[in-house]
């Protein structure tokens, strides 16, 4: 499918959701959905990148499973007596160069609990900057793993 008509199909879908399928309405829908594709064309130009269907459902539960673990881990550490957390700012390298896919995946690694992309470097566009609740924890190998996973869901391999 082509990205214009994918992008188009979204939007009504958008539409639809929020809209509610009455076929009085549908006229318009069509009209913003095809005026929201055009203008995401060329705000946001296609990247050329597939989605990998089985990648993604991959990406999906290893990252849902993981936020979890995360999770309960986090909680576990924040409710005993005695913390045992080491908070602190690691380095970390990404392998996306900076646009639309890094973004996308720091967003979603923003959603792992314990873990917090700070920033980045001006002068080196794959470093980055983590703020983790323990840095004696493989943060920066999670992280690349975690970044593996979503290349794959774009069809880099």
């Amino acid at each position: 499918m082509n990205a214009p008509l994918a992008r188009g199909l979204g939007f009504l879908l958008l539409w639809l959701a929020v809209a509610g399928p009455r076929p009085s309405d549908l006229p318009v829908g069509v009209a913003v959905a095809a005026a929201a594709a055009w203008t995401s064309l060329i705000l946001a130009p296609p990247a050329g990148a597939r989605l990998n269907l089985s990648a993604a459902l991959s990406f999906l539960i290893e990252f849902l499973s993981g936020s979890l673990s995360a999770g309960l881990d986090v909680a576990r550490r924040a409710l005993a007596r005695t913390p045992d957390l080491e908070p602190g700012m690691l380095e970390v390298r990404l392998a996306l160069a900076p646009g639309f896919a890094r973004n996308a995946f720091c967003i979603i690694a923003n959603l792992m609990p314990g873990t917090l992309l700070t920033g980045f470097d001006p002068d080196d566009a794959h470093k980055a900057w983590v703020h983790g609740l323990d840095v004696r924890q493989p943060i920066a190998a999670d992280l690349a793993a975690e970044e593996a996973a979503f290349l794959r869901t774009l069809g880099h391999d």
